[in-house]
């Protein structure tokens, strides 16, 4: 039974500094489920000093003792992965089948590439007569969301482990159970007491008290960019490390000559995946001009079959949002596309046919968007797809960079080498060829104010590493 109205500090389950919780509301149902208690500062000093005491030890644990250790939490989340998929599925609202699948699916990947990584890393490299020390950056300040909880929990922590860094978790308050089932699953592996926190809390109170903290050395944030810029002002007078993944609107550039039927109907599919609500969703589909109704005609029907209901019913490609405040947004940026003139081809405000309650969004597709267009510029997070026409490719990829964002990109072509040509032009940290998927093992992370830093594989792990160099290491 997860205890929800405590905290995870220095290896044991503890109660908060002063009572105080907020409650957890299923947004399928509108309804509250159960309670999660808040933390405050003092809670995050509590969880800090433990960190701090640990780090001394873990720091100096073996490389063999830190790949046993990732080796038994991985073994313990398995058994766990049902658990935890109902978890997310239940307070942000993801169907069942891919809330195991997909978001609980993806904290396991991430726990398995980081142990194949830490396996064959290089922690000393010579150079010269030097030799140069990778080292564990120290006690880590941990701020993650809740569109995909495990995925963003899981690609900092487990880095961090196999760094030798001690941390502390401020999970999503909206998604705080799959958050309190990892905490377990790493108490049950054996993690040493202090290396691992969990404190829950609202960003202006526990977010911000970690932001601040002169003993926590760094800071891995996960989130929007209004947020981002708030926990980088906060960090400034320590000089701590701030590594961020923040917003994105990145552009899908299908080419003249690509199968359009092939892109267009993978890229709505992405856009619709997680009801809109990731970070590097595809969500400004640029298009040739002359192929706009074309285009706008097989996106329709790909929303057509998009099915927006019950995360446990029969059928249902896309859940809900995951609260009130989202759905709200999302309505006001449907209803300004429309007011400024975008050709509404599929979905549109109000909630689905035969839907009554639940912060479901109706799959939504505008064609004839201009690149000055509020839905073409904000962030969304929802199900709403934006579809531009390109005069030409130096169009298409002048467009393409025309945000504040780079997260990421797509670009689909008559040919890889002509998707080459593209993604080699597009300012984002991520960009897919011709509908492949991310590589794991890849670093995923952004330009611009998508953020700075990389996560995943070797790159998420160089994030929690200071470099050394030792003169005179290797002299004769």
């Amino acid at each position: 039974m997860v205890n929800r109205m405590q905290f995870y500090i220095d290896g044991a389950w503890v109660d908060p500094a002063v009572k105080k919780s907020t409650a957890v509301v299923n947004p399928a149902t509108e309804e509250a489920m159960y309670e999660v208690a808040l933390g405050s500062k003092a809670d995050v000093d509590k969880a800090v000093a433990a960190a701090k005491r640990a780090f001394a030890t873990f720091s100096q644990t073996s490389r063999e003792e830190r790949v046993a250790l990732l080796s038994k939490v991985i073994e313990v989340y398995k058994g766990r992965l049902k658990e935890i998929g109902a978890a997310v599925s239940d307070e942000m609202g993801a169907p069942l089948p891919m809330a195991e699948k997909l978001q609980a699916g993806a904290g396991l990947g991430h726990l398995m590439t980081t142990l194949d990584v830490l396996k064959n890393y290089h922690f000393e490299e010579p150079v010269g007569t030097a030799m140069v020390l990778r080292e564990p950056v120290g006690v880590v300040g941990m701020i993650t969301p809740w569109n995909w909880p495990l995925n963003q929990i899981a690609c900092k922590v487990a880095p961090a482990l196999a760094a030798g860094c001690t941390m502390i978790l401020k999970p999503s308050e909206f998604t705080p159970t799959s958050a309190l089932i990892f905490a377990e699953i790493l108490h049950e592996a054996g993690v040493p007491k202090g290396v691992f926190n969990l404190v829950n809390g609202l960003g202006p109170e526990v977010g911000a008290a970690m932001s601040e903290h002169p003993d926590i050395d760094m800071i891995s944030f996960t989130g929007s960019t209004r947020a981002g810029i708030d926990v980088a002002k906060r960090a400034a007078p320590t000089v701590k490390r701030v590594s961020q993944e923040l917003g994105g609107k990145s552009p899908n550039v299908i080419l003249e000559g690509a199968d359009l039927t092939k892109a267009v109907t993978g890229g709505v599919m992405h856009m619709f995946n997680n009801s809109g609500q990731s970070c590097n969703a595809p969500s400004r589909m640029i298009v040739p001009l002359s192929k706009m109704k074309e285009v706008a005609a097989i996106a329709k029907a790909v929303a057509d079959k998009t099915k927006a209901g019950d995360p446990r019913g029969e059928g249902t490609t896309i859940g809900p949002v995951v609260n009130r405040g989202q759905w709200d947004k999302i309505q006001g940026l449907i209803k300004k596309g429309i007011d400024e003139g975008a050709t509404l081809v599929a979905g549109g405000p109000g909630l689905p046919e035969g839907v009554n309650k639940g912060f479901y969004v109706r799959p939504t597709i505008f064609a004839d968007v201009t690149p000055d267009m509020t839905i073409a510029r904000e962030e969304i997070f929802g199900p709403v797809l934006t579809i531009i026409g390109a005069k030409d490719e130096a169009d298409a990829v002048h467009i393409a960079n025309d945000t504040p964002y780079g997260l990421a990109g797509y670009v689909s072509a008559d040919t890889v080498e002509s998707a080459k040509r593209v993604a080699r032009q597009i300012r984002a940290g991520n960009v897919n060829l011709q509908g492949v998927p991310n590589d794991r093992t890849a670093p995923f992370g952004g330009y611009k104010q998508s953020g700075n830093g990389r996560e995943w594989g070797k790159y998420g792990l160089e994030d929690f590493l200071e470099v050394k160099a030792v003169a005179g290491f290797n002299a004769a």
